[in-house]
């Protein structure tokens, strides 16, 4: 729950670095523990369990934003639920569907974040002042724009790559509850991204 409020009052490159590192060195290392041992069915159930948890509160709890960084903010913790889903399945297609996972989510939060100070010059603080951002900037409209539907899903975006092949890889190895609850909280998501653009 810290995370919106560390989002919102940190310097947008520390914001970018804490969004994305500690993501890939936790899932970094639990991969690495997990290819050396395996884990048995109830772990794999609590891993299931947070990954559901994660993308639910995620999209939640976006939905009542008003900031341009707090959407933000829920969405990757959202987005650890979409990733940890690869985890917990405890295949190598889970385990590929998550690196491809965080590579995806890596480079679009690089470029999420190198698009909000420009958003923080022209003084937009709010969702509700992107609307005129259009018109005084539009490549950083444009760019903004493709970014937030690309962490929302929206085909043909590389964002709906990750989330398919991280939903196909739960659907491999038999979570069959997983994958459409990752799509429902995905569904919930882009209308949390689409507010942004």
């Amino acid at each position: 729950m810290w995370a919106p409020d560390i989002y919102e009052g940190s310097p947008t490159p520390v914001t970018s670095f804490l969004s994305i590192v500690p993501k890939i060195s936790i899932f970094a290392n639990m991969s690495r523990v997990s290819i050396v041992a395996s884990y048995g069915g109830t772990l794999q159930q609590i891993f299931f369990f947070c990954s559901i948890a994660s993308m639910i509160l995620g999209a939640l709890a976006a939905m009542a934003q008003t900031k341009v960084k707090r959407p933000l903010a829920h969405s990757s913790i959202g987005h650890v639920g979409y990733i940890r889903t690869g985890f917990s399945c405890g295949t190598i297609e889970g385990i590929q569907s998550l690196l491809i996972g965080i590579f995806i989510y890596a480079s679009m939060t690089i470029d999420a974040f190198a698009i909000v100070p420009a958003l923080r010059q022209t003084r937009v603080k709010y969702i509700a002042y992107l609307g005129a951002l259009a018109k005084t900037n539009p490549i950083s409209t444009m760019t903004f724009s493709i970014t937030m539907f690309s962490y929302a899903g929206t085909p043909p975006l590389a964002g709906f790559s990750s989330k398919f092949y991280l939903f196909f890889a739960a659907l491999g190895c038999g979570a069959y509850f997983l994958a459409p609850v990752g799509v429902v909280t995905s569904i919930i998501g882009r209308w949390v991204a689409g507010r942004l653009p």
